[in-house]
Order: structure tokens, then C-alpha cells, then sequence
């Protein structure tokens, strides 16, 4: 903060101005005091309040997770469906194939080659930013205009990639095992459309452990996209922690360490009501 050519003198002002002389005990009570009033200080390095550098690149993230959540879920259950009513056609093995090949491959690898092909070979998507925004309110979004639509499309399908593979083979799993139950052979003998029989009994009986993996694999989405985020240059929170990391900016890193325990444990409590409305039979006390 005062640079290298800094005296010591200077040093311990800024110490002092920044409570470092003191014990650490004592910085401790200070910042669990401050944080409970949700100030986390400043960034070192940005002179800024720090809980206003996170909401600032808030949306961007939140925005990129919950699309490639989206993704993932939508094509995950889609594909894991068809793959368990006819595990032993081509297109089966091909999805399984594709499922492991996703849940081998590295983020970043993913992110190259989906830029080779779209933005590279077909030009037909762009490579970094979030291109144009809206504000709304203090949440500046993406998805109303054309352009932030087209720059949010190959991030959002690298961070899905592993999720979507993940949701394939666990929904595979578990409907080809009710599909085994016997009160699925008796709703076939009752003579019940197909529809009915697959997304009503079947496929709702097997949703809990796939929302179980949807809700603890969008926090880690939202907390963690900083490859992706890094990749493609999207002006996010991830990136944001990873530069607090590389300039020692500890005041940022505490802060958004503490806010994803929250986001995580509100998703997780989130995810538990839900599952109310799969099962009626559960119920909470």
C-alpha cells in the first residue's frame, strides 16, 4: 500500500491506520464486530469498501452460474432419461461416452476448445467480456440484450459441462432403478400413457438425489467459477478473489470466503424445502 520505497516509519503509520499493531485476538473481536454490521473493511489495493467490490461483480456471476446450471439441468435430465429407457441403443452409449469424456476433461480445456470451434473456426461467437449490459436498479444484467445473450453462451456451457455430465449419469442411475420397482410395472399394466407413467411416477421418484446434486453443484458454481471466469475474461467475483489472492488483498478474500458460506448454506436450506414438493411424505418438524 505505500509501495517499495516506503520508510519503516511509513509502514507503521499504515499499520496503525489499519489496526495491524494490535494483538490478533484483538483484530479478531474488531472484524467479527465490523462484519456483523456488514463491514468488511476496505480492499488494499482497490482504497474501496470491500462488501461493495463483491455486489458490484455480484450479478455477472450469479448470472453465469445459474445459466450454466440451467444448462446442465435442462439437457443433464433430458439426456439421462432417454439414455435409461434404452440403454442398449447407439445413442446411449454415445451420451455415456460424452458424459465421462465431461467429467474427464479440465475446465480449462473445455473453454479452449469451444473457443477454437465457435470463435476461432465459425466466428460465430465472441471470446471474453460480458459484452452489453442493463442496469437495473444496482443489478446490472446480461440476458436483455442480444449481444450479453451471445457472450454468456461459451462460459456458461464450459462451467455446465461438468455439472451436465455429473446429472446425466446420476439421473440415468437412479430412474433406470424405480423403473425396476413394482409400481411402475403396474401403472404399465393399468395401461397408462408413457408420459404419465415416465414423468409423473418414474422420473419425479428419482429427482431428490438429482436436486441434491443441482443445489450443492450451483454453489460450487457460483463460488468457484474462477477458470471459467479467468478464461474468458468475465468481470465476476471469482476473478475478482483471484486477484485479491495474487495482491495479497486479504480484506476481499475473508469477505468473499464468509459471503459464499452464506450463499452455500442458503442454496443447501433451499434445496431441503424443496424437497417437500417432490415427496409430500417429507416433512420437516
Amino acid at each position: 500500500m505505500v509501495g517499495k520505497n516506503a520508510t519503516p516509519k511509513q509502514m507503521e503509520e499504515v499499520r496503525k491506520l489499519l489496526g495491524l499493531d494490535k494483538p490478533y485476538y484483538i483484530q479478531y473481536l474488531v472484524f467479527v464486530k465490523n462484519a456483523l454490521h456488514g463491514d468488511f473493511g476496505k480492499s488494499y489495493t482497490n482504497d474501496l469498501p470491500v462488501f461493495t467490490l463483491i455486489i458490484e461483480r455480484a450479478p455477472a456471476t450469479i448470472e453465469l452460474a445459474t445459466f450454466a446450471m440451467f444448462i446442465a439441468t435442462v439437457f443433464g435430465i433430458s439426456l439421462g432419461v432417454i439414455v435409461s429407457l434404452n440403454r442398449a441403443s447407439v445413442l446411449s452409449r454415445f451420451v455415456m461416452a460424452g458424459s465421462l469424456l465431461g467429467i474427464s476433461l479440465p475446465t480449462f480445456l473445455i473453454g479452449l476448445l469451444l473457443i477454437l470451434v465457435f470463435s476461432v473456426i465459425l466466428q460465430a461467437l465472441p471470446v471474453f467480456g460480458r459484452g452489453d449490459v442493463t442496469q437495473i436498479g444496482f443489478w446490472r444484467t446480461g440476458l436483455l440484450t442480444f449481444n450479453g445473450i451471445k457472450h454468456l453462451i461459451l462460459p456458461a456451457f464450459t462451467l455446465g459441462m461438468y455439472e451436465m455430465a455429473l446429472i446425466v449419469r446420476l439421473t440415468r442411475a437412479e430412474v433406470s432403478e424405480v423403473l425396476e420397482e413394482d409400481y411402475i410395472r403396474t401403472a404399465w399394466a393399468k395401461g397408462l400413457p408413457s408420459r404419465i407413467v415416465i414423468f409423473k411416477h418414474a422420473l419425479r421418484n428419482s429427482l431428490i438425489p438429482v436436486v441434491t446434486m443441482i443445489g450443492l453443484g450451483l454453489g460450487e458454481l457460483i463460488a468457484f467459477a474462477t477458470i471459467t471466469e479467468t478464461i474468458f475474461q468475465w468481470p465476476g467475483m471469482c476473478r475478482l478473489f483471484l486477484s485479491s489472492i495474487y495482491g495479497n488483498d486479504y480484506p476481499v478474500i475473508v469477505a468473499y470466503i464468509v459471503l459464499m458460506a452464506f450463499v452455500i448454506l442458503f442454496i443447501n436450506l433451499t434445496v431441503d424445502v424443496f424437497y417437500t414438493v417432490l415427496n409430500p411424505k417429507i416433512q420437516y418438524d
